[in-house]
């Protein structure tokens, strides 16, 4: 028996406009304006630690959700930002939502930005977590490693490691621990994002020319956070963001890396809420 209310969560479906179905959760205390999470690469929803959810949904409702022909989700893997953006969308207004705020990991938070640059009445907050525009000039390449790393056909527990958190002994012992809590779910799903969705997701990043000339078109309110440490989306895609966009705010954790929203959830949830209310 889980701790942890999300992972009792039932999971839910809805038809979307191509015939596809959506599949998500929905849970929490409910407030007028729910918090929808974008995952990052080669990520299904039970990759987000219930740990984080939880705390989350002590304070708000939140969606979690597989976009379109990944996860528990059907229809055609889109193989570009800008189809990952219209999956989101399709399944935002799918769920009959007219008011969101978003909270997007790495490749989720660029989805973010693109569903707000679409529907700028739809959003109202924005919370990017690791995350960039894309098209950031200047920004510092990732390792080698780090793109060999990402582009394995499957990824084990010392790749997650080595990408999500720093090389110490106290962060891979938390690594590993949130590691283990995303197991319940992920033993009982069997979810993966399949071959299909993985190549699609690679030609999306690898072809994106970013949204980063568009960064003073969101006025609305923006939460940039960090690791960093992180050596998957550089620490100075927030800096370059908060001096373009117009309401922002950085919060950076100087132990962390790309997985800081897991190596901190009950701090980086309090900072949300904070943020968001």
């Amino acid at each position: 028996m889980s701790p942890y209310l999300s992972d009792s969560v039932e999971t839910r479906y809805v038809r979307g406009p191509l015939g596809e179905r959506f599949a998500y959760r929905r849970f929490g205390r409910a407030v007028d304006v729910p918090l929808v999470l974008l995952t990052r690469l080669r990520a299904t929803m039970d990759h987000w630690d219930p740990d984080f959810l939880d705390r989350l949904a002590t304070r708000r409702e939140i969606v979690v959700f597989d976009n379109r022909g990944t996860g528990a989700s059907t229809g055609t893997p889109p193989a570009s930002i800008d189809g990952l953006v219209e999956g989101a969308l399709s399944f935002t207004r799918s769920l009959g939502l007219d008011e969101v705020d978003l909270l997007g990991w790495a490749m989720g938070g660029t989805v973010a930005q693109g569903m707000a640059l679409a529907e700028p009445f739809l959003v109202r907050r924005l919370v990017l977590a690791g995350s960039s525009p894309g098209g950031i000039p200047r920004l510092p390449a990732q390792a080698v490693k780090v793109r060999q790393t990402l582009s394995k056909p499957v990824n084990d527990e010392e790749d997650f490691l080595y990408l999500f958190f720093p090389q110490t002994d106290p962060a891979r012992a938390v690594g590993r621990a949130s590691l283990g809590r995303l197991q319940r779910r992920l033993r009982a799903s069997r979810t993966v994002v399949g071959p299909e969705a993985v190549r699609a997701q690679l030609v999306a990043v690898g072809t994106f020319e970013g949204f980063w000339e568009r960064q003073s078109e969101l006025d609305l309110p923006v939460l940039l956070a960090h690791g960093v440490r992180d050596v998957v989306v550089h620490p100075y895609a927030s800096c370059a963001m908060a001096q373009r966009l117009p309401d922002a705010k950085v919060i950076f954790y100087n132990d962390a890396g790309h997985g800081f929203l897991f190596q901190h959830p009950d701090d980086f949830a309090v900072e949300v809420d904070h943020f968001l209310s």
